[in-house]
């Protein structure tokens, strides 16, 4: 089972499950749990292969991940500690992996928060994948981890979130990220689907509004569905948790605090 932390504030209080971006790790919304905590009771989980839990065993050499599987990892979490429903905030790769939970259950969904959500590879991301695609067995990670976390998060203001993502990368192995880069071949079928078939689940879009590689294809997907809002955070890119925690947090407790509100009055 996955490494898993909990803040459990009481039983009638609700559940909200953070998940971090590929070579990160739970310790990324280090400036959400405190907040959070005092209103909410608090699941943070450590995806396969990141901070402390540990990859599957291989022992063919052959183990391939999928978001699928991934997904199901974070629901057998919920499962274990008896969790039916639950609000979902990610940030990057784990935006993709939340949404593909709504399609396994989207009954165990409450709402999304979703930060510097992927919804679709632009002509320069695109070739970024490709090229990592050609390099990653012959150059070390790490340089490619560098190079990418410096085109996705260019500006000075950048740099905490930058660094703070390449340390966590640190602690994965070359095969690990060889495992988890190889989920980029799975990016565009999956986001075309999820851009053709919105689920109805109360979705909140934070985004920075340097998050130049992502905000722009998002603001047409937004425009088309209806169960969605996009808040764009100022002086902020591609991980906003970071580059502007005060008000991630404000919008995003008042977004789950605002649907309860709703859900209220409608039953």
């Amino acid at each position: 089972m996955l490494h898993y932390r909990t803040y459990h504030l009481g039983p009638q209080q609700e559940w909200v499950v953070f998940v971090h971006g590929a070579g990160g790790s739970s310790s990324i919304w280090f400036k959400q749990a405190r907040e959070f905590r005092k209103h909410f009771n608090v699941l943070m989980v450590d995806l396969r292969g990141h901070g402390k839990s540990a990859s599957p065993p291989d022992s063919r050499g052959r183990l391939r991940y999928t978001f699928h599987d991934i997904s199901r990892e974070i629901l057998e979490v919920l499962d274990h500690l008896r969790i039916q429903t639950a609000h979902f905030v990610g940030i990057s790769l784990g935006t993709i992996i939340i949404r593909t939970i709504g399609e396994i259950a989207p009954a165990r969904m409450r709402s999304m928060i979703l930060g510097g959500a992927i919804t679709r590879l632009n002509f320069r991301s695109n070739c970024l994948v490709f090229l990592g695609n050609c390099m990653k067995r012959f150059i070390p990670y790490l340089w490619l981890y560098r190079l990418f976390a410096w085109i996705i998060m260019p500006k000075k203001r950048h740099e905490q979130s930058r660094l703070l993502f390449i340390n966590e990368a640190r602690k994965l192995c070359q095969k690990e990220f060889i495992r988890w880069f190889k989920l980029t071949y799975e990016l565009n079928p999956l986001l075309d689907y999820f851009e053709e078939k919105e689920i109805a689940v109360p979705t909140l879009y934070l985004m920075g509004e340097e998050d130049y590689m992502f905000l722009p294809p998002l603001k047409r997907i937004v425009a088309k569905h209806k169960h969605c809002i996009l808040k764009i955070l100022e002086n902020s890119g591609h991980v906003c948790n970071v580059d502007r925690p005060d008000l991630f947090n404000f919008l995003s407790i008042s977004f789950i605090k605002g649907q309860l509100q709703l859900q209220s009055l409608a039953s």
